[in-house]
């Protein structure tokens, strides 16, 4: 009776303080205090605005060469395999935003602080990785080079070419990142519309002389019957959803800047203007894949997208078309680098603050320089198994999240789930490496047991698992909650 009479007065004290200060203010600054927690009306304007944001973070040099690719291995099958890609190359990284605007974080660590400072840790340096020095940044620079310098060099000087663009390239990247300027992303205002409206151009050309019929290209083998599951495994490459964890919170402070100041309505918003987004990106996804496809009436499957994007321009354009394609499409990788690159020093200047910013900088743009040497098809070769086992826990953290409000963002549900899933994703990640390590006697020995697993054969060995690990993490959390609510009763 006592502790209910002190909560009482309590509430009462503090609902005449707040009172009385909603008085005061009113009268000294016209209720300007009253509307500190409203949240500000946008207009449609201000949502694409947003919407502007979240394409120009999310569409970068895999998202042209990838569904192109797709369209060549997937012939006649490729709506089917766009249905499967969407969700990986789409849905996933709206998903991914939208969980950074849900549990309030400010960044990768905070999306896997459920499970601890140390997981939280390892998790940010692999996602940063991923998407930095090892795979994601050297791709802009081999990317921009397969398709722009490349096809007018020999082959026996490629090699050469690629060393003294890529260290170009990355000098230039880490110039217009080490003052943090905004010089490029102003360029790229106007680059990234031109270069899209040229690739419309393309689009617009390409439809209107198909090279081949879509309906009746060949297929390859892993696309016959399994078209939907090998898109969404495609998708992987895209490393979107990653990079949506690393950006998020980029998206959620713009949309805080506008007015928004409680987090549903940031996620209101992040989600309008997620869906203008992913709607726009989708459907450049449809008619890249759909050009692929139409490019098997004169083309053999390419080794890379970047190829095809190459034989395909060339037909269209001639050397002139390709060259100023291939300009702006240096331009526009390199400003997807600077972002990549100065991401990755500001984030692990953050957490290991002992090493500067500019030497994380010039470590960055150094390891991706080294990297980018390897090759276009090395880099995609590598970076499968990687994604392979990322890609699993960033989904399922990612689902975890946007849905954490269900269960309080409860460590315990993150635990089991994380640790079902991710002994089958190093299973996955294994025999996805190049035949070096997949047929090797640990590769095959992983194999074999891994052949057990539910879904082992689709590359979704993780996928049951994981619901398992989500059923047992509900009820012991349930099983908890009953055990404390009547302790706090009685008390």
């Amino acid at each position: 009776k006592r502790i209910k009479i002190v909560n009482q007065l309590s509430r009462r004290i503090t609902n005449s303080l707040f009172s009385l200060e909603c008085f005061v203010y009113q009268g000294c600054f016209g209720g300007e205090k009253m509307t500190d927690h409203t949240s500000k009306k946008l207009t449609w304007k201000n949502y694409l605005v947003v919407a502007s944001l979240l394409f120009g973070l999310f569409f970068g040099a895999g998202n042209l060469i990838f569904p192109l690719h797709l369209g060549q291995l997937a012939g006649a099958n490729w709506e089917t395999a766009a249905v499967g890609f969407l969700i990986t190359g789409v849905l996933l990284p709206l998903l991914s935003v939208l969980a950074v605007a849900i549990t309030h974080a400010a960044g990768v660590y905070d999306i896997g602080k459920p499970l601890g400072a140390g997981f939280a840790v390892v998790f940010m340096v692999l996602i940063h990785a991923t998407i930095g020095p090892l795979f994601g940044t050297p791709r802009t620079a081999t990317v921009s080079f397969t398709v722009g310098i490349a096809p007018f060099m020999p082959k026996n000087m490629q090699s050469s070419a690629l060393l003294v663009f890529s260290a170009l390239f990355f000098l230039a990247a880490f110039a217009f990142s080490y003052h943090q300027n905004n010089i490029l992303s102003n360029v790229g205002k106007v680059l990234n519309p031109l270069f899209l409206a040229l690739l419309f151009l393309v689009f617009l050309v390409a439809f209107a002389r198909p090279l081949g019929n879509p309906q009746t290209a060949a297929v390859t083998a892993a696309y016959k019957h399994g078209a939907l599951v090998n898109g969404f495994l495609e998708g992987y490459n895209t490393m979107d959803a990653l990079a949506g964890l690393a950006f998020g919170v980029t998206v959620v402070t713009a949309v805080r800047g506008m007015g928004q100041k409680d987090a549903k309505s940031v996620s209101k918003v992040v989600a309008k203007s997620g869906v203008l987004a992913v709607l726009a990106i989708g459907f450049i996804y449809l008619l890249l894949i759909l050009m692929g496809a139409m490019s098997l009436g004169r083309f053999a499957v390419s080794d890379n997208g970047g190829v095809a994007f190459n034989q395909i321009v060339n037909v269209y354009g001639g050397v002139f078309g390709q060259a100023l394609l291939a300009f702006l499409l240096t331009v526009t990788c390199l400003t997807t680098a600077v972002g990549l690159v100065a991401a990755f020093a500001q984030d692990f200047h953050k957490h290991f603050p002992k090493v500067s910013y500019h030497v994380w900088l010039a470590l960055s743009c150094l390891a991706s320089f080294l990297a980018a040497n390897f090759g276009l098809d090395q880099i995609i070769s590598w970076s499968t198994p990687m994604l392979m086992f990322l890609y699993p826990l960033s989904m399922v953290l990612i689902l975890l999240s946007v849905c954490s409000p269900l269960f309080n963002k409860a460590g315990v549900v993150y635990f089991f789930v994380i640790l079902f899933t991710v002994v089958p994703a190093l299973g996955d990640m294994v025999v996805a490496f190049p035949s070096v390590v997949s047929q090797s006697s640990f590769g095959l020995a992983v194999a074999s047991l891994r052949s057990h697993l539910p879904l082992a054969s689709m590359g979704l060995s993780w996928l049951v698992p994981a619901l398992v690990g989500l059923a047992i993490g509900l009820v012991v959390y349930h099983v908890r909650n009953k055990k404390t609510v009547p302790v706090l009763e009685k008390d």
